[in-house]
C-alpha cells in the first residue's frame, strides 16, 4: 500500500478499518483492569442491570477501534499524532461475541499556516456491529504530512 499524504484524504472519502470480535474473557480482563463497573465485570450482576447482560466498557471499544485505525488507516499515512477528539458517543452496548467494523470518513482537511509541511485532517469514525447497528462514533483530528514538493 502506498503512503497517504494530506492531499490523499478527500472530503467524503471513506476508509474501512478492518474488524475485531470481542470475547467475554477480553471484556472481563479489560474491565477488571480499567473500568470495573459491575455490568462490565460480573456477568450475574450484569444480567440484573439495565443492560440485561455483560457489556464491554466504552473505553475498550475506543481502544480496539484505535488499534484498527492505526493498522488500517494511520500507519499508511504520514501520521503525526492528534490534537484530540471532539466528541465520542456510545450508541449501543457492545456485548461478548460482537464484531466491530470501524470506518473513517474524511470531513475536511486544511494546511497548517505555521507549518506548511503538514495539515489537519478532520474525520468521523463510525463503528458498526455485525448487525450493521451503530455502536460508537467519534469526531477527531489528526496531523498529517503533506506530499513533498519534487
Amino acid at each position: 500500500m502506498s503512503v497517504r499524504y494530506l492531499e490523499d484524504f478527500e472530503p467524503g472519502a471513506v476508509f474501512p478499518a478492518g474488524s475485531v470480535q470481542l470475547s467475554e474473557d477480553e471484556i472481563l480482563e479489560f474491565a477488571r483492569r480499567y473500568d470495573p463497573q459491575v455490568f462490565h465485570v460480573d456477568p450475574d450482576a450484569a444480567r440484573a442491570s439495565i443492560y440485561g447482560g455483560l457489556i464491554a466498557s466504552g473505553w475498550q471499544t475506543i481502544a480496539v477501534t484505535m488499534r484498527l485505525l492505526v493498522d488500517h488507516v494511520f500507519n499508511h499515512a504520514v501520521s503525526m499524532g492528534s490534537p484530540g477528539v471532539d466528541e465520542i458517543r456510545w450508541h449501543r452496548p457492545v456485548r461478548p461475541g460482537d464484531t466491530l467494523y470501524p470506518r473513517v470518513t474524511v470531513l475536511e482537511t486544511r494546511v497548517s499556516r505555521s507549518k506548511p509541511d503538514r495539515g489537519v485532517l478532520q474525520f468521523r469514525v463510525d463503528v458498526d456491529n455485525q448487525d450493521g447497528e451503530l455502536a460508537m462514533s467519534m469526531v477527531g483530528a489528526a496531523f498529517v504530512g503533506r506530499r513533498p514538493v519534487s
